[in-house]
């Protein structure tokens, strides 16, 4: 089982370089709305204690629609100063009694992965898809940790390591 205590990513010393003039962009959902404003209360508080201060978040109806609303923002704001460097896509997908867990699971995991190879910056998988609400609860602060502050601390070493790529312009 993947938990939290398995992973270095916790650890923000190393992997974040400046990322203070950072824009990240959380695209999150309006369904399993409780559980989607704790993700994004624990994504905003690990953005601020970075330094982010250009955070803006768009609403989309479901997660079926975050990949589409990520590139419709993309196309319309690429080449702007305030463009996103990292995306970041919070939901919560609850298993009901139909196959339509399955289908919209498979649908906005293939969507971002797809984001992540055609954009030129990285969209963060925040999407919860849990069986049931204790699932969920457990991953919004309880004994799997917060999902919402992993996908902001993912984003800021993302970045990093997107402009750890760029050639140096000092002399």
């Amino acid at each position: 089982m993947a938990e939290i205590s398995n992973s270095n990513l916790l650890q923000t010393g190393t992997g974040i370089l400046n990322t203070k003039d950072a824009c990240v962009v959380i695209v999150r959902t309006e369904w399993n709305a409780l559980i989607v404003d704790a993700l994004e209360s624990g994504c905003r508080k690990a953005l601020v204690q970075a330094g982010v201060k250009n955070c803006q978040v768009i609403n989309v109806p479901g997660a079926f629609e975050i990949p589409f609303a990520i590139k419709s923002y993309w196309d319309v704001h690429k080449y702007k100063d305030d463009r996103p460097q990292a995306f970041i896509a919070l939901g919560c997908v609850l298993r009901g009694d139909t196959p339509h867990f399955d289908y919209v699971c498979k649908a906005v995991t293939d969507g971002i992965l797809q984001l992540n190879l055609s954009l030129p910056i990285p969209t963060i998988f925040g999407v919860l898809t849990v069986d049931n609400q204790q699932q969920a609860d457990e991953r919004i602060g309880g004994r799997h940790g917060h999902k919402g502050e992993e996908a902001a601390i993912t984003a800021l070493k993302m970045i990093s390591l997107i402009n750890s790529f760029k050639p140096s312009t000092a002399p």
